[in-house]
């Protein structure tokens, strides 16, 4: 009797349970497999069989058996648990560490002597499939083994290699990987050196060649400023490495800085991007305070133009910078610039600012990212029909030149996500085990950031270093020096019934989201203070963004009847854990995350925690309650969480919300228990 699997249409698999050995946990799975039996007589006849597999995936473990785990039993390689592993274990243990846990379960098993022959070969077969990992490690992730200037895990390799597996190719790649870094260490030694010659040079050059006059800003074509802001983003985003993005490499709170300078150079390196082209777009409206308002309106319309460039190359990383920075205070609130642009650009800027709504957890970004990730060309939308036929048009001179655009996207939605994975789940079980289900939901991140490089390596823009020369002349302003000018170009001479009434002779300004209080430094990552160093965008100039930690206060608004956070400085956040109690049969250990702001009322936090269980109701149906070590803390119906809730012990803020009608009940029986407690004292 023989059998064919079937088209796997059928294939069920579910969950079984949970089984336990010594240093680990399996979640076990049952997957039910179809297939046909063919009879040996008539192979055109048979019956349709199933058969039921049992399938184990590794929950939690020690270090030892989550590296034991690269390789099955039978010696084979679960590719999937292998690029979970490599893409997320340097938030648990240390390459070096990896390594010898490698090379000593190697060593067991050349030392684990049988005479069973299944057992030998199964032996064998995980000898051979431990160099098969090691090696997809040397290559997938080179710079593990970069641990300049002792290159010990090259050296331990070469050395293991040497005496253990003679006839591969392991010592051979360890000691060439050893003398090309040594290289790369030396040249880029001397690169420092002749980078100072070079800029001599390129200004002997400048000076021998044709003189070109400095760029202005309203003179450069918008399409050109648009393409150098791409091709500057898809360099950085290219050279993101995913890994550092995880919320405990580049976010946690014990962060240190390693030996070469920062754990996360290439995440900084595109933070760093975003507020460059923020705090430009900042300075060119405010710089030149003479300016009249239709002047100053057209530098700002100019901007968004630029913006939906962006929009149309993908480019959603400058795209979110230039929204920013148009929505800061300081470019905010001159009203009288606002009025004066045309209706079409006040109407795409609207549409522009709402793709990074922070409705539903940005679930409009998250979408067309997803959406237009591996598209061609991005799919325009407009309510305004001038809008739509420049839209129309646009995608029909794409499909005519056979246009393809490449993807950049907002690394601070990726950022905010492993950041919250970080916070919201432990890193170890109740057990003291790793928690690698952790792993998992964080590589389910990292595998769209790897998605979205290869969209960028689509680009072909080429570097224009005029319009960089441009760019990086244009003096930036700190937050109090932009205040300042904002305040001078529209001074506040009226009070807050007359302003009022001005502004409405004056014309509408777009709405201003939620999402528009941002932090420049932490890549405009929305509702997250977890980055708290400096970065200084240019050290001729000495401006430094300063960071959530350092300071968080909010500039009070020039506009007297306003009080507007500033543009520098994200309010005060935290992420902290939530659960939802429908009744005293509820499951209370079903936690989920939420970013808790410092202007989130108890009624806010309630819908939050509601939106997350998918429960619907008036938030006055609910209590609000935050569980202490000793207890629960009651927070007031109206009052501000983040200021009433207790942080005396320094632990992770844990809330819970259930109805009023239980709440009643739970007082009522503990008012029981205490006079029940009182008599029998008596």
């Amino acid at each position: 009797m023989a059998f064919s699997l079937s088209d796997g249409q059928d294939d069920v698999t579910r969950f079984w349970r949970e089984e336990k050995e010594k240093g680990a946990i399996y979640n076990v799975y049952l997957k039910k497999v179809t297939y046909h039996t063919l009879s040996d007589l008539d192979q055109s006849k048979g019956h349709l069989m199933w058969e039921t597999q049992k399938i184990r995936v590794v929950k939690a473990g020690t270090l030892e058996k989550l590296v034991e785990s690269l390789v099955t039993v039978k010696g084979e390689l679960d590719s999937t648990y292998v690029n979970v592993f490599l893409a997320t274990y340097r938030t648990f243990a240390t390459p070096l560490q990896v390594l010898e846990i490698l090379i000593k379960r190697y060593k067991w098993l050349e030392k684990d002597s049988t005479d069973h022959e299944e057992r030998k070969e199964n032996n064998e077969n995980q000898q051979k499939t431990f160099k098969s990992v090691i090696s997809v490690w040397m290559d997938t992730y080179p710079d593990d083994f970069r641990d300049y200037p002792d290159y010990k895990c090259l050296k331990v390799l070469e050395a293991f290699s040497h005496q253990f597996i003679p006839d591969s190719d392991l010592e051979l790649r360890a000691r060439h990987k050893i003398e090309k870094f040594e290289r790369e260490a030396v040249s880029n030694s001397d690169g420092d050196i002749k980078f100072q010659f070079s800029i001599v040079d390129e200004v002997d050059s400048m000076i021998d060649s044709e003189y070109q006059k400095p760029l202005e800003f309203l003179d450069i074509p918008n399409n050109r400023l648009a393409e150098q802001l791409t091709f500057k983003d898809a360099e950085l985003f290219k050279r993101v490495i995913p890994n550092h993005c995880l919320g405990a490499v580049w976010a946690r709170r014990d962060r240190k800085l390693g030996k070469g300078g920062n754990i996360a150079p290439s995440v900084l390196a595109t933070i760093d991007q975003f507020n460059r082209v923020s705090l430009r777009v900042i300075a060119t409206i405010l710089r030149t305070r003479e300016l009249k308002s239709s002047l100053r309106a057209k530098i700002l319309q100019k901007w968004i133009d630029i913006a939906q460039e962006l929009r149309q190359q993908k480019n959603f990383s400058s795209l979110k910078a230039i929204i920013s920075g148009l929505q800061s205070h300081s470019v905010y609130r001159l009203k009288r610039t606002w009025a004066s642009l045309p209706k079409e650009s006040i109407d795409l800027f609207q549409e522009l600012a709402d793709i990074f709504s922070n409705d539903n957890n940005q679930i409009l970004s998250r979408e067309l990212l997803m959406k237009e990730a591996t598209a061609k060309f991005p799919d325009l939308d407009s309510n305004n029909k001038i809008l739509q036929r420049r839209n129309l048009q646009k995608r029909r001179s794409w499909i005519e030149n056979g246009i393809v655009q490449g993807t950049v996207p907002y690394l601070g939605t990726f950022l905010t996500d492993l950041t919250m994975i970080d916070t919201a789940i432990p890193d170890r079980t109740e057990c003291g085990l790793i928690n690698f289900e952790k792993r998992r939901k964080e590589f389910e991140v990292l595998a769209q950031i790897k998605l979205l490089q290869s969209a960028a390596q689509i680009y072909h823009f080429q570097e224009d270093k005029h319009i960089w020369a441009w760019f990086d002349s244009v003096r930036v302003f700190d937050e109090n020096e932009c205040h300042d000018l904002s305040c001078i170009i529209e001074p506040i001479k009226e009070g807050p019934a007359r302003l009022k009434k001005k502004s409405a002779s004056l014309g509408t300004r777009p709405s201003r989201p939620e999402g528009s209080k941002l932090s420049l430094l932490s890549c405009g990552l929305d509702n997250s203070s977890v980055y708290n160093s400096s970065i200084t965008d240019s050290p001729s100039q000495g401006v430094s963004l300063m960071s959530h930690s350092s300071s968080t206060s909010s500039l009070l608004s020039c506009d007297s009847d306003t009080t507007i956070s500033s543009p520098f400085r994200s309010p005060d956040t935290c992420v902290v854990r939530v659960r939802f109690e429908s009744g005293p049969e509820s499951d209370t250990h079903v936690y989920k995350s939420i970013m808790l702001k410092n202007i989130d009322h108890t009624h806010t936090v309630i819908d939050k925690v509601l939106e997350k269980y998918s429960k619907k109701g008036p938030a006055g149906n609910y209590c609000l309650l935050q569980v202490l070590s000793d207890g629960e803390l009651l927070i007031p119906d109206k009052g501000n969480v983040f200021y009433a809730m207790n942080k005396s012990d320094g632990s992770e803020p844990v809330f819970v919300v259930r109805t009023r009608q239980d709440q009643e009940a739970r007082t009522q029986h503990r008012k029981r228990g205490r006079r029940k407690l009182k008599n029998w004292s008596l």
